[in-house]
């Protein structure tokens, strides 16, 4: 990380529980996550793992029975004049966070187009909104500015459109809208929700696209939550693996993808559909992701991990580090700990992705 790259989001010891009326579920335990302006970072893991709950409390829309027993989620942003501000966002009331962050400098898609848009109203009114509501527009520039972002998102006939109610549109075309409509107070921060999950395959390499072009013209950030790493290949600049409510490997986009340490990578690698497997039978992590009510000692993943070794059921491993970017907490990586390579068929999987990225001129 370069010294001269502007953080805008700082999240460090993040700690999450949430009462039920089974007991208390420790759904966060100890995440550390930076973001720089302009970069990408990925959020992967099963569901479960606590991805969209971290992203939740960075934007303050946790649900009531959350408890938030530790921690800071620093947000760095500049006022209108230009003066720089740099908030904690967990000191904060939701008033206030309505009023300066949700929508205006976070703004989140979420991975269901039509639970995110209110059947009952038409989809221009939806868009004007967040700027009528945080910058007073006037009506008519509101208007004028709403049909360029629908034009900017992809949607053709956009005056036209603007009339439409939800239900008159096409998945695509809502997410798209979506999107428009996270983008109309022009946030520093985009927060993805697994974006593409309702949508078909040619829909998603659009939607994708589409999030990539308006990153590079307006330079905002992008954090994206998703459990596909077929996307994060395409889209991420750095990549923070979860499981069980813990960051367990962190590192750039090449070296999760080239060189992954963590048997959970491992696993979520192998998992990947790929046509040139000599594998007849697509491969699945064994068991199920942890119960968090009821926590064990050591490591949450050692029950699914054929390579655990006898400390991971005493001691949860720290985060090794392996370089000034890449880290991971597994025992493996301990210099006391026995040799042990990742499978030979990933080994293969990941060979042919190098060849593939280099015979196509890029990184990954």
């Amino acid at each position: 990380m370069s010294e001269n790259k502007e953080k805008i989001l700082d999240i460090t010891d993040l700690d999450i529980s949430f009462r039920t009326t089974a007991g208390d579920v420790h759904a966060i335990r100890g995440v550390d996550i930076n973001l720089f302006r302009g970069e990408t970072v990925a959020i992967v893991g099963e569901s479960g793992s606590g991805k969209s709950v971290t992203m939740k409390a960075a934007m303050g829309i946790l649900a009531s029975n959350a408890t938030v027993n530790s921690g800071t989620i620093r947000f760095s942003y500049h006022h209108e004049d230009g003066t720089p501000e740099s908030v904690d966002i967990l000191q904060k009331d939701k008033k206030w966070i309505r009023r300066h962050i949700n929508g205006k400098r976070i703004a989140m898609v979420f991975q269901d187009p039509m639970t995110s848009l209110n059947p009952t109203m038409q989809i221009g009114k939806q868009i004007m909104e967040g700027m009528i509501w945080h910058f007073k527009t006037p009506k008519q520039e509101a208007w004028n500015r709403a049909v360029q972002l629908l034009k900017e998102v992809g949607i053709e006939d956009a005056e036209k459109r603007m009339k439409n109610y939800p239900h008159q549109l096409s998945g695509g075309m809502r997410q798209r809208v979506v999107i428009a409509i996270a983008l109309s107070c022009n946030p520093d921060l985009l927060i993805c929700d697994e974006p593409t999950t309702a949508l078909d395959v040619t829909i998603q390499a659009k939607i994708i696209e589409l999030i990539r072009k308006v990153q590079k013209e307006r330079g905002i950030s992008v954090i994206y939550i998703t459990h596909d790493l077929g996307v994060v290949a395409k889209v991420a600049d750095y990549v923070n693996v979860m499981y069980a409510g813990k960051i367990v490997e962190k590192g750039n986009i090449n070296e999760i993808f080239y060189d992954p340490r963590h048997p959970y990578t491992w696993g979520l690698l192998s998992a990947m559909p790929d046509l040139d497997t000599d594998d007849e039978r697509l491969y699945t992590i064994p068991g199920s992701p942890p119960n968090l009510l009821h926590e064990k000692d050591g490591d949450a993943f050692a029950p699914r991990n054929r390579y655990a070794l006898e400390i991971d059921d005493k001691l949860d491993p720290p985060m090794f580090q392996i370089t000034e970017t890449h880290s991971a907490a597994t025992w493996l990586l301990d210099p006391r700990a026995p040799k042990v390579e990742m499978p030979e068929e990933l080994r293969n999987r990941i060979e042919r992705m190098k060849r593939e990225a280099n015979e196509h001129g890029s990184e990954l």
